[in-house]
């Protein structure tokens, strides 16, 4: 039987986010009959929509948009009666213990609800420099898993010189006949086994003390300008492709002081994706962990409902 002194909410869960994992998490919690809404964000836009092509989603042989994709998703969601917000959250706070109640404000209204889903997201750290905007899509990319497939045979930039940047440049490897990576300083700050084998690696080129100050093409990228930091020379390096690893923002502003999080703000979960915060579970780009792709973040909603039904049962007192 349910608690009798459960407070009343306007939902079980809110979602944040309108990305892979907010509308997996939306089409599980709709199907398990949940109270859902999931607010999707008008401001911020998925790193999926802007996608030219996905070819590793499962089920999909012949690639399809990131749009698209995100549409299909959106539409499956619908099917099963989900309730959507298009408007930004602005602010989420406690307003209740035992059980923990919380409430999000969104456009001019606020909602609250037993449980959380927090999928807002990330997006690359982009470099700033010309042509970067331009040739999104087509030669600039922040993924090298989505998009090295592109590059068989042909030679690419990659920019960084941390942890990503080479792993993702011996991935490259894989494809690319050339991979040129370009780096500020004049050593790594990339793990000594990756640079190990990085420097082993026959296909890999170092540029050191070089910043890109322009990417250059015309309907394609074609090369990258860059600036030697020492002499303030600057060069244009032939190139098919600009691979961008120069960090990530997660967008967990509205948590921040009600979760835990890592160093660089995204959220820490345990493996069932709960947070530290009673009723809080995290899902997809926002969340610490090691790999980030459409299909991961798809995988995370769903078990971030799961542990949330849980969470859900165990507070409404019922039992089975």
């Amino acid at each position: 039987m349910e608690h009798a002194n459960l407070p009343e909410t306007n939902y079980d869960m809110i979602i944040l986010g309108g990305g892979p994992a907010g509308y997996t998490a939306g089409i599980y919690a709709a199907r398990a009959a949940l109270k859902t809404l999931l607010i999707e964000g008008a401001g911020t836009v998925s790193q999926i929509t802007i996608t030219d092509m996905i070819e590793n989603y499962p089920g999909i042989p012949g690639g399809i948009g990131g749009f698209e994709l995100m549409q299909l998703f959106k539409e499956q969601a619908q099917k099963f009666g989900l309730e959507i917000l298009p408007k930004d959250a602005t602010g989420v706070r406690k307003i209740s213990d035992a059980p923990a109640i919380w409430e999000v404000a969104a456009g001019d209204r606020t909602f609250t609800a037993l449980s959380l889903i927090a999928a807002t997201g990330a997006m690359w750290r982009s470099l700033g420099v010309p042509g970067e905007t331009q040739f999104a899509g087509k030669g600039v990319s922040y993924c090298a898993t989505c998009d090295g497939p592109f590059y068989r045979n042909r030679t690419v930039a990659v920019v960084g010189g941390g942890d990503t940047a080479i792993q993702e440049a011996l991935f490259l490897t894989h494809f690319a006949d050339k991979v040129i990576v370009i780096h500020r300083r004049d050593r790594l700050r990339a793990a000594g086994m990756l640079q190990n084998r990085a420097f082993a690696e026959k296909k890999i080129e170092f540029v050191w003390n070089a910043t890109v100050e322009e990417i250059t093409g015309s309907d394609f990228v074609t090369g990258v300008k860059v600036k030697d930091v020492r002499t303030g020379k600057i060069r244009e390096i032939a190139a098919d492709g600009a691979f961008i690893f120069v960090g990530r923002l997660p967008y967990t502003d509205l948590f921040k002081g009600l979760v835990a999080m890592d160093k660089t703000g995204f959220i820490q979960t345990d493996e069932n994706l709960r947070t530290d915060a009673p009723g809080i579970f995290a899902a997809g780009d926002c969340r610490s962990k090691l790999f980030r792709q459409v299909v991961t973040a798809a995988g995370d909603g769903a078990n971030a409902v799961h542990s949330a039904e849980l969470y859900l049962d165990e507070v409404k007192g019922r039992v089975y």
